[in-house]
């Protein structure tokens, strides 16, 4: 069964560097996927934020049922890891094909095409991510030590993520002779999704492989029983009826949502409204390696000294109060203008700031969510790490679906022209880009923070969950 003792260190490495293929696949979604699709491709940005909105729709069957599936797979294996093996080689021939579109489609044709892999991509990606985010609260039942879990867990993902996108502006997105915004290279993002698609194969089978030896420690699979649909999401309801997992999910919901706008309109900020440079723009998205650090340090000793709930509620308002400021201050005219060389290190410490600040939330809230499984055992008598965060795994995916159709409303909205160079487009359109993003963001992050103060789990509320098991054993 799990233990209350602290985890090896090459367990967690193992186990944190699965996350690189998530944080591979967000990032390709996140920042790439729309600009690909509409500036390079000639896709209508709309669109492209629809067919993700439909793909999130399979999602919202897909991640209960493998999480309950996986709660209740009996094999040699334990519960998580044949789903985990089964996910490697799929999702990462799907990632490969969404950069390689067919070459007899184009425009608003392709829409069926990104529908139907965005579709395949996220069932995929499920397979993998809702077991293996499950297997955190089997691996260990200490506080803290969850919570130095999930530290490695979002490391790797967001240095993943990042190193692959600062390759991909470096080296396949770099301007040529031919092609001088390097933003608009088609070859290069299908370079692109070749080395993206091995990388994800790659960090799945390491940690399904790392962490196969504590199988032995998990608890079993209950019995078998004969199961049908309406039995799984009448257990499934029980389950997630409790106030402080609406509290997470919530959270996760309307975080997933402000991320995704951020992230879907990250390069237009960076290029268009800041007007920095493919190199300034590489040299930003690479210092997300100095954020991932501070926040791999920074989770544990807020959750010992100030506690998870109180400590993510205080570092959400600082990261969301911090995030849309420089955007806030230029159209106040506050900011130097661009191409001032103060610019670029404004802006590069406040996004730094954010993000370590970013981070650390998502460490917290995800330990959170890991005590919530005792809690859930208690209240109904099942073991159910698989249901309670495919839930808001699902939450969290809504990034590339509700986010990214936010960021292309906010296009649309401004009449964002295509094709164009940063420099070209009206000062007019570039002043309203920023107007409907700042206050957006904000608006939505607080809703995430407010949302916190529903949970109900502190370290005291955990050891009695705890001790009230283990009675129940003995």
């Amino acid at each position: 069964m799990s233990t209350t003792t602290r985890l090896p260190f090459r367990t967690k490495l193992a186990y944190g560097f699965g996350a690189v293929a998530f944080g591979v696949k967000n990032n390709g979604f996140d920042y790439f996927l729309l600009l690909f699709y509409s500036q390079v491709m000639g896709v209508d940005a709309p669109l492209v934020g629809l067919a993700l909105l439909i793909a999130l729709l399979f999602d919202a069957v897909s991640d209960p049922v493998v999480g309950y599936l996986s709660d209740n797979t009996h094999s040699k294996w334990g519960r998580r890891h044949p789903w985990m093996y089964a996910s490697a080689l799929p999702v990462a021939i799907c990632y490969l094909l969404l950069w390689i579109p067919p070459s007899g489609l184009s425009g608003n044709e392709l829409f069926p095409y990104i529908l139907v892999l965005a579709i395949l991509i996220r069932v995929c990606i499920t397979l993998f991510e809702v077991p293996s985010s499950a297997l955190s609260a089997e691996l260990t039942q200490d506080y803290d030590d969850r919570t130095s879990l999930f530290s490695y867990r979002y490391f790797f993902g967001w240095i993943g993520g990042t190193l692959m996108a600062t390759v991909a502006l470096a080296v396949f997105l770099a301007p040529t002779e031919t092609i001088p915004n390097g933003l608009l290279n088609k070859a290069g993002y299908g370079i692109y999704g070749i080395v993206a698609s091995i990388v994800i194969l790659v960090s799945i089978l390491v940690t399904a492989l790392g962490t196969h030896g504590q199988i032995v420690n998990f608890k079993p699979a209950p019995p078998k029983r004969v199961m049908s649909l309406k039995r799984i999401f009448v257990e499934i309801y029980e389950t997630l009826g409790d106030k402080s997992f609406l509290a997470l999910f919530l959270t996760a919901l309307f975080g997933a949502v402000a991320a995704g706008l951020s992230a879907g309109l990250t390069f237009y900020m960076s290029g268009y409204f800041w007007e920095f440079s493919t190199d300034q723009i590489s040299f930003l998205s690479f210092s997300i390696i100095i954020s991932a650090f501070l926040a791999l340090f920074l989770s544990p000793i807020i959750s010992k000294r100030v506690g998870k709930k109180r400590g993510a509620i205080m570092v959400g308002v600082a990261a969301f109060t911090i995030a849309p400021s420089p955007v806030v201050l230029r159209l106040l005219g506050l900011m130097p203008e661009n191409g001032d060389p103060m610019l670029y290190p404004i802006v590069w410490f406040a996004f730094i700031a954010e993000i370590t600040l970013v981070i650390t939330l998502s460490i917290l809230t995800s330990s959170m969510m890991a005590d919530l499984v005792e809690d859930s055992e208690i209240r109904t008598a099942r073991r159910s790490e698989g249901v309670l965060f495919a839930a808001v795994t699902f939450a969290r995916k809504s990034v590339q679906g509700f986010g990214v159709l936010a960021a292309s409303g906010v296009l649309a909205l401004v009449q964002f022209p295509k094709g164009v160079a940063p420099g070209q487009v009206p000062e007019e359109t570039i002043f309203k880009l920023g107007l409907f993003y700042a206050p957006l963001l904000f608006f939505i992050w607080m809703m995430a923070i407010a949302c916190l103060k529903l949970y109900r789990i502190d370290r005291s509320t955990h050891e009695d969950n705890l001790r009230k098991l283990a009675a129940q054993e003995d």
